[in-house]
């Protein structure tokens, strides 16, 4: 499968505009290959607000983070995300806690499940996933659900109509660069 097939399959939410962000794990052949399919993304991305970056990589796979810097701006300002993240060691500033998330994933003994900051969880799921171990929560879909479960539900629902929505569109043609939607 393509790289695009690959992000719309599991971007495609964000690049629609109804999430911050999304992660994508690519295989790649070399090093080069890899860095030059991310810079015809980004030629594409950046100029409607999204960038996509790698966040890590393993054993030819890497992990690709998509992004609206705009939007993530915003759901990392909010309070609960500001504790969250300060109690982590995050800085201030998106590109410094893009480069201390990336340094958790590699240094960290378990996963930074804070990252669901970066994906456009609510906060508060965000919050009592790590209080809890990920234990006692009402529902589970792309994220276990604390708060809102009504809420989380309808999200999900549009997330997944999306992703049929433009894998079909893809399918039929429609070009990576016209599924990213401005913003």
């Amino acid at each position: 499968m393509s790289f695009e097939y690959l992000i719309i399959q599991h971007c495609s939410p964000t690049l629609a505009g109804l999430k911050t962000g999304s992660t994508v794990s690519l295989g790649y052949s070399s090093q080069v290959s890899l860095l030059e399919e991310l810079r015809q993304i980004n030629k594409m991305l950046v100029p409607k607000g999204l960038k996509a970056i790698e966040l890590k990589r393993y054993k030819k796979r890497s992990l690709i983070y998509i992004y609206r810097k705009d939007a993530l701006e915003k759901d990392l300002g909010r309070d609960t995300s500001l504790s969250i993240l300060s109690s982590y060691g995050y800085p201030k500033g998106i590109s410094l806690c893009i480069r201390h998330l990336k340094r958790r994933l590699f240094e960290a003994s378990e996963f930074p499940h804070e990252i669901g900051l970066f994906l456009g969880y609510p906060p508060e799921d965000v919050r009592l996933f790590i209080l809890n171990r990920a234990k006692r929560f009402k529902s589970s879909h792309l994220w276990k659900v604390y708060s809102d479960e009504d809420g989380a539900k309808e999200t999900y629902r549009r997330y997944k109509s999306c992703q049929r929505s433009y894998l079909a569109h893809y399918r039929s043609g429609f070009g990576f660069q016209w599924l990213a939607v401005a913003k």
